[in-house]
This record gives structure tokens, C-alpha cells and sequence, in this order.
């Protein structure tokens, strides 16, 4: 029986007085910080939050979600974060799917909820955090000040639910992957034990949101684990984040291939800010091209690796290694994980011949209420995540692509099918469909085909008009950066 909060904080019941979390305000030691998540669990009780039912974390990267994400684990509730970029649609879709019984949310996040609401039959009740919080409705900082500092922690077997990450894949509907306790302690003990050797000596930053699995994993789980040091103030820009490096003597910085491209043209990047703590640099979440990790390498001194994992395997379980960085290549699998390339059979494929990357390890694929999509990510205890690799003669793993309509773009995961169901009701659309069309920033961008109704003209103001409907209603990510109007589609 464990509680995952308690273990994630063991570093600051023996060192409460090390620094765990810094914010553009304030440096939270870890005692400061148990306080507040006993201080926060305790309110959440207050509003009948109960183990196992589910908080919905609607929160910018900083203090609150830290705070907030680690009460609901410690009184056995499960945690379900959302990325700010995410709109109303999607914010229903997920609500609706969980059923929480409390969403906390940002007061700078409001709006999109508030649009959310009316679609969902049974909306859950908020709390909501920051400066203009009681100008939106009930907040959360007046209770939590009041809130008793003493919480005795849920204990729960390991493999309890403990968080749900939502992604979307070949459905325009999110699926929910499901991650136990012991998930996240294995995604720390595995992957940032072995392959990043991460330690109290530790400053870690990056440009990713909590609400990701990428992100929460890197940015609060890791540095929690080994009682590291995490900058929360650093994901509003790429400036933003290299001041952090700079001033905070980040060693560790988690990002994706696009932001790593993005930082090398800016021209100021060697000139303005000093990097030279950092002893490790990855990228995550799409593919990393040689070109990049090379002339990082060579312009900032700090190696950059490749890493690989998914929203339903937790975190990474595939990754090159420093110092032994194989370029154009995944790595091996991370320790405790098996690897295999294999075909629709599910045997195994000889070197140099592409097939779906099938992986086994000590965590797993469990969808919430999706039996089917269960069934078809795994099968016979090997989970298939519908991406396409090759194994070359060394043994290491090189990337090829998808097998189904996701498109990766920037390390963000998109629903073609999503986009395209979107773009067929706006009322000059008659029939849409969405692939991805190669970018040499973001690696791929959504491109939209789109058949129009008889009354419709193109033009640069229509298509203008569609992007917006889209933008109203998905993330912004996931609009097509490019549309080509089109008689009809290949069926």
C-alpha cells in the first residue's frame, strides 16, 4: 500500500528545507511545499472530493497545479490535467468523458470553460485559482489559506488509477490513458534514473505544459522523485525559457525538436544568454533530425537526445543514451522495457524492414471506459502504438512515421479526423479531409482538402473565415496552416 504524493515528496520529509519548486514570485522548499499540498487536500475534502473521483486540473505551469495535482494524489483522488491550449470542445468532450467531481481552474483559463459548460448535461463544480479568481466564482486561495497544514495520506495498492491524460488519436472523440501509481513511479525510476541520471544536484526546466504527459512527467514527477530543483516561469516563451537557464542554472532542459529548431534561429541565441549549466538537453513527442541535435550540440556545448514514449505508455520508454548518441536513430529501449519491430501478425521483422513498434515494459496501455480502442492498442501483453520503425544491424531503432491518420506536429498529436469533422460544419463546407504536409519547423503542419457547397466562391477571405471557425473551436495547433480547395476527395 503507498500513496503516490508521499512518495514523490520523501526527498523533502528528510530535506525540507532544499528548494523544489521556483516561480517568477517566489522559491518553494519542500517543506513549504508539503504544507501547502496537506493545506490543499484538505479543501478538496471540504468540497466532497472522495478517493477515486476525479479532479479536472484546468491550470497554467506554476505553484497551483503543482500544489493542487499533488492534494488530489494524497487524499487517493485522480488527477485529469488539461493543456491551456486546449478550447471549449475539447474541454466538454473531457469533462463529459470523466465525470470529475471538481474542476480547478485558472482564473486566465476561464473563458473556454465557461463556453464548455452549457455543453456538457452535467457540468462539475469549480474551484478557481489567481489574482481575479473571486470575480469568477468561488475561489480557491480563501479556503486553502484557512485550511488546516496536518493531512494523513489515502494509501492504495500500486496499481490504483492515479491520473488520466487525454489524447486524441484516429477518433475526433479523446481517448483517456489511464496511469497507475505505479506508472509514474516507473516512468522516474526508469527512464530519468537510468538514462538521465537526475539528482538532488538538479535544475530542471523546459518549454512544456504540465497538462501534457511529457510534461508532467519531466517537469514535476522527475524532480519531486530525486529531490531536484524545477523552474516553473519558463513556458511562456523560448526567451522566457532561456532566461530561466540562465538565471536559475537549469542543468537539464526538456523541449521538442520544433523548439530546439526555433532557438537556433534566433541570432542572439549565444550572444544574450549563457547555457553552460546545462549537462543535458532532450527533445520528446517527434522525431529529432541529425541537422538540429549536431548544430545544437556545437553552438550551445550541451548534448541533445532523442527520447520516444507515449501518452499511453506514461513517459518515454525508448531513448538514445548520452555520450554514446547514435544520430538518426530512437536509441534502445529504456532499461526495463523490451522493444520489437513486427507486422500485422505481430512477428517479428528482420533488420532494415519497417514495421509497428510493439512495446512491453512495467508500464502499460489502459484506456478509461474504451474497451475496443484497449483491444486494439493491446494484444497478447504487447502494446502497439501505431508507429512505424526499423531496426537497423546495431540494434538501434530508427523512426519512420504512422500507420493511421495521427499527424505530429511540433509534438503535439493531431486527429485528422477531428479537424476534419470540424471543417465540414462550418456552412461553406461541404466534405473535408486533413493529412499531414511536411514543415520544416514543425516537422509536419495540417493540411486541409476541402470540398465546398455549389454557393460557395473561393477565396483568401474564405479561407481565412474557416481557419478561424476552427481556431474557435480546437486548439490552435491543430488548425490547418494550409487548405487547398478540391471538386471532391479520393474515396
Amino acid at each position: 500500500m503507498i500513496n503516490l504524493a508521499t512518495e514523490l515528496l520523501e526527498h523533502g520529509a528528510r530535506h525540507p528545507d532544499d528548494v523544489a519548486i521556483v516561480t517568477p514570485r517566489e522559491r518553494v522548499t519542500y517543506g513549504s511545499l508539503g504544507r501547502l499540498v496537506n493545506k490543499a487536500g484538505n479543501v478538496l475534502i471540504d468540497r466532497g472530493v472522495k478517493p477515486g473521483d476525479r479532479v479536472v486540473l484546468r491550470l497554467v505551469n506554476g505553484l497551483s497545479f503543482a500544489t493542487v495535482w499533488l492534494a488530489a494524489q494524497k487524499i487517493g483522488a485522480i488527477t485529469v490535467a488539461t493543456a491551456p491550449a486546449l478550447r471549449a470542445r475539447e474541454i466538454a468532450a473531457i469533462v463529459a468523458d470523466a465525470e470529475p467531481a471538481l474542476c480547478v481552474v485558472d482564473s486566465a483559463l476561464m473563458d473556454d470553460v465557461e463556453r464548455a459548460w452549457p455543453r456538457i448535461s452535467r457540468p462539475p463544480p469549480m474551484l478557481i485559482a489567481g489574482d481575479d479568481a473571486p470575480a469568477r466564482g468561488p475561489a480557491l486561495e480563501q479556503p486553502l489559506n484557512a485550511a488546516d497544514e496536518e493531512l494523513t495520506a489515502h494509501m492504495a495498492p500500486a496499481d490504483t488509477v492515479a491520473a488520466i491524460a487525454y489524447t486524441w488519436a484516429t477518433e475526433p472523440e479523446p481517448r483517456g490513458a489511464c496511469h497507475l501509481m505505479s506508472d509514474i513511479l516507473a516512468s522516474a525510476d526508469t527512464y530519468a534514473r537510468s538514462i538521465l541520471a537526475c539528482s538532488p544536484a538538479d535544475v530542471l526546466a523546459g518549454h512544456l505544459s504540465l497538462g501534457y504527459a511529457y510534461g508532467l512527467g519531466s517537469l514535476l514527477v522527475f524532480p519531486l522523485r530525486f529531490g531536484a530543483r524545477v523552474v516553473l516561469d519558463a513556458t511562456r516563451s523560448l526567451d522566457d525559457l532561456l532566461d530561466a537557464i540562465q538565471t536559475h542554472r537549469v542543468t537539464i532542459m526538456f523541449g521538442s525538436a520544433t523548439s530546439y529548431r526555433l532557438m537556433l534561429r534566433m541570432p542572439y541565441l549565444e550572444r544574450r544568454f549563457d547555457l553552460r549549466s546545462l549537462r543535458l538537453c532532450v527533445s520528446a513527442g517527434e522525431a529529432l533530425d541529425v541537422e538540429t541535435a549536431v548544430e545544437w550540440r556545437s553552438r550551445t556545448g550541451a548534448e541533445l537526445i532523442d527520447s520516444f514514449g507515449t501518452t499511453e505508455m506514461c513517459h518515454v520508454f525508448l531513448s538514445q543514451r548520452p555520450g554514446l548518441v547514435v544520430p538518426g536513430t530512437l536509441g534502445e529501449a529504456v532499461p526495463g522495457y523490451e522493444i520489437r519491430i513486427v507486422n500485422e501478425e505481430l512477428e517479428d521483422v528482420a533488420a532494415g524492414v519497417p514495421g509497428r513498434l510493439a512495446v512491453h515494459g512495467p508500464t502499460s496501455c489502459r484506456y478509461w471506459r474504451r474497451p475496443a480502442a484497449q483491444h486494439e492498442y493491446v494484444r497478447g501483453g504487447w502494446n502497439i502504438t501505431g508507429d512505424i520503425c526499423v531496426r537497423d544491424e546495431s540494434g538501434h531503432i530508427r523512426y519512420r512515421g504512422r500507420d493511421d491518420n495521427l499527424i505530429v506536429s511540433a509534438g503535439h498529436n493531431i486527429s485528422s479526423a477531428e479537424v476534419a469533422q470540424v471543417l465540414r460544419e462550418h456552412p461553406a463546407v461541404l466534405d473535408a479531409l486533413v493529412s499531414g504536409d511536411s514543415d520544416p519547423i514543425r516537422g509536419a503542419v495540417p493540411k486541409a482538402f476541402v470540398v465546398l457547397k455549389p454557393d460557395a466562391i473561393e477565396s483568401a477571405g474564405l479561407t481565412l473565415a474557416i481557419q478561424q471557425h476552427v481556431q474557435r473551436e480546437l486548439a490552435s495547433y491543430k488548425c490547418p496552416r494550409r487548405m487547398e480547395f478540391v471538386s471532391e476527395l479520393p474515396r
